[in-house]
């Protein structure tokens, strides 16, 4: 059973010449204690998503058309007020910069305990002793001193462990995870990455993990979905997609990862760039940097579908080619 449905989602920014798709078809799902990876370059729609989800969408950007459905509850379409209800209380945010989901002016103790009390049946008390427990299962030393200390008091590490509880603070089914990892230094992002997976199994909360780092993905994940110019270009089990990739973005991806058991004079690398949203090609968005593209690719957009372990959308997977 999945406790989080996107259904052919699609966003869309009206602007004065013309609208723009930025997510143009998006569909998968996540089971409760599972990670879903979504991995891409930067611009690929990785965090639109993530932001579709928490229903922090800026504008003008809207959702077009599609569904979002949280247990059941289809959520995109709710009034803000219910919306923000059921942010907190069942999709908890973890940003990529801690300092922009933390108030400076008030105690990361206060922090919690507001956001315990507002969505949880508890009293202040209670609320402070639970915010504790929080900072001490994230890692987090004295917690009863460091609970009323200001986030500038913290480091950077330790503040994303304050995000971190203060996302877990009310309970929450889904935890959006946007690039958690990516302003902190190696040893600490390990940690990190750690906790988040020993949470969720513990809770059986279920993660979307946002990141464009490979490593993090093959380290934290259960499935993976990789994105290209605002679709999915590729999705499945985490080890299919590392090692047996069929998408041909995919692979360029893999193999621009050093690998430690070879040695290469130069990585690979994949020439052009994402395309703009007002130039999307026709066909196959990837088409102009794929080395492996013949007419249909030009011509008609794929579809994912079967291949092998995983659904890709590529017609070398129609034509049965060698992956």
């Amino acid at each position: 059973m999945s406790l989080l449905q996107v259904k052919n989602l699609v966003v869309e920014f009206p602007t004065r010449r013309g609208t723009l798709r930025a997510l143009d078809d998006i569909s998968f799902d996540i089971a409760p204690g599972e990670i879903l990876g979504v991995v891409g370059e930067s611009g690929a729609g990785k965090s639109l998503t993530g932001a579709s989800i928490i229903g922090l969408l800026e504008p003008p950007g809207r959702i077009a058309s599609g569904e979002i459905v949280l247990e059941g509850q289809r959520i995109d379409d709710l009034p803000h007020e219910a919306l923000r209800r059921i942010r907190g209380r069942k999709i908890g945010a973890i940003f990529q910069d801690p300092l922009t989901s933390l108030n400076p002016l008030y105690s990361v103790g206060r922090q919690l305990i507001e956001t315990i009390t507002t969505h949880l049946p508890v009293s202040a008390a209670e609320a402070r002793e639970r915010a504790i427990q929080l900072l001490r299962d994230t890692g987090i030393p004295a917690a009863e001193h460091r609970i009323d200390h200001f986030p500038h008091q913290f480091s950077g590490g330790m503040r994303q462990r304050v995000v971190i509880a203060l996302a877990l603070a009310a309970e929450p089914q889904l935890i959006v995870a946007d690039e958690p990892t990516t302003a902190l230094d190696v040893s600490i992002q390990a940690q990190i990455i750690t906790l988040l997976k020993t949470i969720c199994k513990q809770r059986g909360a279920a993660v979307m993990l946002i990141t464009h780092d490979m490593g993090v993905i093959a380290e934290t994940c259960d499935r993976v979905a990789v994105m290209y110019a605002g679709r999915v270009a590729e999705i499945g089990p985490v080890h299919e997609v590392i090692n047996h990739p069929a998408h041909p973005y995919t692979r360029g991806l893999m193999a621009c990862i050093p690998d430690m058991t070879q040695e290469r004079e130069r990585l690979h690398q994949i020439d052009g760039a994402m395309p703009r949203l007002n130039a999307i090609p026709k066909g196959c968005a990837y088409n102009p940097r794929c080395e492996q593209a013949f007419d249909r690719c030009h011509a008609q957009r794929p579809e994912l579908q079967d291949a092998g372990a995983t659904r890709a959308a590529c017609w070398l997977c129609v034509q049965g080619e060698s992956a």
